[in-house]
């Protein structure tokens, strides 16, 4: 398709903010694509729970992000609170305006059809760089993730959503390629957010379906194959949307289970 088509250097406009634009690399689940590192500072801490908060909809897109509220809850100060809401300003999940503070994000359905076709063509460099190349370990993690994606779909709609994302985030990981692997992460967080606000019901077992179509076409070593289904599924979840409206609650109470889950693991 036409629309698949993709400029890079557009793309490699990047904020001076994101600290792989700094030469610090890429996460660490770069290196090893089957594990999900361990937060590495306080700050990255509240960021993975902010995101996760966010992704979730416990955070509605527009919501404010007072700093001092986040520092309070999660027990950091109002510093770490800022970097954390910088680096998810990067990921397109959180909005900075001057002399207002932070949001939440809340991209139109428009937005939303723009980031999916740029992803369709960052997904398309996957798909080739993979097929005929995952090892029976990978492809055993990948199913199982998709697994769990199954599980969830009937009883919590959010954690399909995640885990979704997260096999996009696998696969991205498995080639090893530190810049692709920088874009997709924030384009699909961006997906993530945009499928939490306007995902239909019922959609997430179609996309567990699909996840194992690709997954076929990736172990056949058949790359048109496992590209032509990778854009009809991206295709299709791109479709798959309406605008639900949510109530507002105190970010305090919002965050407390996430504050909780960061004290334990401290």
């Amino acid at each position: 398709m036409a629309d698949k088509k993709v400029d890079l250097q557009v793309l490699a406009a990047r904020s001076v903010n994101d600290p792989t634009a700094k030469g610090e690399g890429p996460p660490e689940t770069a290196r090893n694509p089957l594990t999900k590192a361990a937060p590495a500072s306080r700050t990255e801490a509240v960021q993975e729970a902010l995101r996760q908060a966010i992704i979730e909809q416990r955070l509605r897109p527009g919501a404010r992000l007072p700093e001092d509220a986040i520092g309070e809850t999660f027990g950091t100060s109002r510093t770490i609170a800022r970097e954390a809401l910088g680096r998810l300003a990067v990921e397109g999940l959180v909005e900075l305006k001057p002399n207002k503070g932070a949001f939440v994000a809340n991209p139109s359905l428009e937005e939303g059809r723009d980031i999916f076709i740029v992803r369709r063509g960052l997904e398309s460099i996957v798909t080739g760089l993979l097929a005929g190349k995952l090892s029976p370990k990978e492809l055993k993690a990948l199913h199982d993730l998709v697994d769990k994606e199954e599980a969830a779909a009937d009883v919590d709609e959010p954690e399909s959503i995640r885990l979704a994302g997260e096999f996009h985030l696998v696969l991205v990981r498995m080639t090893g390629n530190a810049l692709l692997i920088r874009y997709l992460t924030e384009v699909i967080s961006r997906c993530s957010l945009i499928l939490a606000m306007y995902g239909r019901p019922h959609s997430a077992q179609c996309g567990a379906d699909e996840h194992r179509d690709i997954i076929q076409a990736l172990s056949d070593g058949d790359a048109e194959a496992a590209d032509r289904l990778m854009d009809t599924h991206l295709a299709a979840v791109a479709s798959r949307a309406q605008l639900e409206s949510k109530p507002e609650r105190d970010i305090r109470d919002l965050l407390a289970p996430y504050a909780k889950l960061v004290r334990e693991a401290q």
